[in-house]
């Protein structure tokens, strides 16, 4: 089982990339794959430079990363209560070679924040967009107060309850791709 863990933001030091690879690896039978969105930069995206630029190859390399999965981890970064700029510019651009990006691969959903609010809201605007993006969702968890539950230097969860549910949700994802394999 191939998982694709990533963050949905191009901060080298994403507490989002973090948590979505130490779920990832909550999977032990899966071979994990992660990216850097930041490996993707591209212009801003509007109709004039996509007709200047055509399907940029970062573009096709990122949906080429999307299709050799069978599961995603995807972790949203939450800037001003919504999407980065990043990840939404390279959304924008992968929607018009691909209009369902995610390609109905079965996908978990995070989000991480170091204060109270755990990134809800992005992760709320994420959820609402999973259809459109081709998201087969299986889940969706916000970690609030990240540096508090979050071991950086072991890279795992400190917080038992917290643990238990991002287990569950990893182990729900693994069940759809196991499903999704079957059918």
């Amino acid at each position: 089982m191939r998982i694709l863990a990533f963050a949905a933001s191009n901060n080298p030091q994403s507490i989002n990339q973090q948590l979505a690879v130490s779920v990832a690896q909550l999977l032990p039978q899966a071979e994990v794959t992660t990216l850097n969105i930041d490996d993707y930069e591209l212009p801003i995206y509007s109709e004039r430079r996509e007709i200047e630029l055509g399907s940029p190859p970062q573009v096709q390399a990122f949906l080429q990363q999307i299709a050799a999965a069978d599961g995603l981890i995807v972790s949203f970064a939450e800037h001003n209560g919504t999407f980065t700029a990043a990840f939404k510019n390279l959304y924008d651009w992968a929607s018009r070679s691909q209009k369902r990006i995610f390609q109905h691969k079965p996908t978990l959903f995070l989000a991480a924040a170091p204060g109270p609010g755990g990134a809800q809201s992005v992760l709320q605007a994420a959820v609402k967009a999973a259809p459109f993006m081709g998201a087969e969702l299986s889940g969706a968890v916000s970690v609030a107060n990240f540096h508090q539950v979050f071991d950086s230097q072991y890279q795992q969860l400190k917080d038992a309850t917290l643990f238990i549910q991002l287990q569950t949700a990893a182990l729900n994802l693994q069940q759809q791709i196991l499903q999704a394999k079957a059918a």
